[in-house]
């Protein structure tokens, strides 16, 4: 690991690419400014400045990458903004004292900045399991810090970025042979039904950056979901290059669905998906989620996310079908905190929850036209 940032989070609990260097450039290029905030050994909180990371003494306690975007440019609100720290911070939440000084740190902190909210999702495990079934087991701990954010006034948020549930395939401790066993009895079968019809897997590289970008694009006019331009996405998979790869799966050389995946800490994540319909009957999507577990057992990772579960566990959560799917993969549901949000001014946040995602959907729309106009449709 050869970013300092990188190696100052690697050893503190649950590291997530999300809080790397890396993401913090994929968001400087789009407007946000990347902050840095260390707890050092003694519990104090320390701004980093980019170029000073490198001579930070260990060990860390906590850390976080903090996102921050000016609403305004100029006139009285110019000092607004939003902060929001992806998948952070990162400590051991278990610890009582170090919660505390962390929090209280980082609301002082949003208060200095001017925000208008501060955001956080942390991996923090409220329960495994789906909700009800005999694999339900709660996280005590997780249900502690809900009840401190509640006590010191934090909102669950109605912007959750993130997913706030997924599904996790140990892969690290397993044979090829225990990962295949635990799956259900159909998805092994389509598994093995790929390399019979003619289905192989290859890793991609940036000549396909392009075709990969039009597959997505046509997966998400066929799904109903919004992405972005083609250019955001070449950002992210050029600046985790080393960290990230997509694996295409072809039928007599001609792509027909294809994962991006990213690698840290650990933990691969399985991150942007994509099909064409062609071949379908010949289920490369499934060899493909089964070559992606050996991806990450090759680089040395304990567990595979798939990157997203339902809130409600039943038909009527729009991710149920997708759910089923990764439900055969033998994985375990990992239920976490969500998005909780630390408002200084009350007043600005309901101002700015309300009018933000009026225009979120009129941004939505019009993405979704964009992408059927680049498709010709």
């Amino acid at each position: 690991m050869s970013n300092p940032w990188n190696e100052i989070i690697a050893a503190l609990p649950n590291p997530h690419f999300l809080q790397t260097y890396e993401w913090g450039q994929v968001k400087a290029r789009y407007g946000w400014e990347p902050i840095y905030l260390i707890w050092d050994s003694e519990g104090k909180m320390r701004e980093e400045k980019e170029k000073n990371l490198s001579s930070f003494i260990f060990p860390a306690r906590a850390a976080a990458l903090v996102l921050k975007k000016k609403i305004v440019s100029g006139g009285l609100a110019a000092r607004l903004c939003i902060l929001y720290a992806p998948k952070g911070p990162l400590l051991d939440w278990g610890d009582d004292a170090l919660r505390t000084r962390v929090l209280d740190d980082l609301q002082r902190f949003a208060r200095q900045q001017g925000a208008i909210f501060l955001k956080l999702d942390p991996d923090v495990v409220l329960g495994t399991g789906i909700p009800g079934a005999e694999t339900d087991r709660a996280e005590p701990g997780g249900e502690a810090v809900r009840a401190d954010l509640v006590r010191r006034g934090w909102r669950f948020s109605e912007d959750q970025i993130q997913f706030r549930n997924t599904v996790l395939v140990e892969v690290g401790t397993s044979t090829e042979e225990e990962i295949l066993a635990r799956m259900k009895q159909k998805t092994r079968y389509n598994v093995r039904l790929g390399p019979k019809k003619d289905v192989a897997v290859r890793v991609g590289n940036e000549s396909d950056w392009p075709m990969l970008y039009k597959m997505y694009a046509e997966t998400s006019v066929r799904d109903g979901f919004v992405i972005r331009d083609q250019g955001y996405y070449q950002t992210v998979w050029g600046l985790f290059k080393g960290m990230a790869e997509p694996l295409i799966a072809e039928v007599d050389g001609e792509p027909v669905a294809s994962v991006f995946l990213f690698a840290f800490g650990g933990r691969a994540y399985y991150v942007y998906g994509m099909s064409r319909e062609a071949h379908r009957e010949k289920m490369p999507t499934y060899l493909l989620q089964w070559e992606a577990m050996k991806w990450a057992k090759a680089r040395g990772c304990s567990t595979y996310d798939l990157w997203g579960a339902p809130d409600v566990f039943d038909e009527s959560d729009s991710m149920w079908g997708v759910f089923r799917f990764k439900e055969g993969l033998g994985g375990q549901v990992l239920r976490t905190l969500g998005a909780w949000d630390y408002a200084p001014n009350p007043l600005w946040y309901a101002i700015y929850t309300k009018v933000v995602p009026m225009l979120l959907d009129v941004m939505r729309s019009r993405g979704k036209a964009r992408v059927r106009q680049g498709l010709g449709g």
